[in-house]
């Protein structure tokens, strides 16, 4: 099965990495996971703003930030992913990465960095159910 676990650093995407981990003998076999952290995109006004080398080591830097924890719960727990740094909006961006790697089910925590805009579910959380064309586990 090919899951696309979705991170952004927050103690609520952590718990949807140990979830995974704790449940992945639900799983026949292994789960193929496919680690993905979107950045969103930093505003370019006409010719102003930083150069692409810039941006990218930015995005590349925050990316691997965010990753760090996640990755060294997966490697002890000897689950083998694929690590992906993306930039864009970030419900459409994690869909897109889902329906480009033909996964079966988006995993990912209820709430991220942004808690204090919902209550009860995150609004990319919401996003990702209403637009993702697989099923999508979300852990409290």
């Amino acid at each position: 099965m090919k899951i696309l676990l979705a991170v952004d650093g927050s103690k609520n995407s952590l718990d949807a990495v140990k979830s995974l981990i704790e449940h992945a003998g639900w799983f026949s076999g292994k789960p193929q996971v496919f680690l993905a952290y979107v950045h969103l995109p930093v505003p370019k006004v006409g010719s102003f703003g930083p150069s692409k080398t810039v941006l990218e080591k930015y995005y590349r830097e925050e990316g691997n930030a965010a990753l760090a924890k996640a990755v060294k719960l997966l490697d002890k727990a000897g689950l083998d992913h694929v690590d992906s740094i993306l930039v864009g909006p970030v419900a459409e961006t994690l869909c897109k990465h889902a329906t480009a790697n033909k996964v079966d089910l988006i995993y990912m925590g209820t709430r991220g960095l942004n808690a204090a805009a919902n209550f009860v579910v995150g609004s990319v959380a919401t996003k990702v159910l209403h637009i993702a064309s697989v099923p999508v586990l979300l852990v409290k």
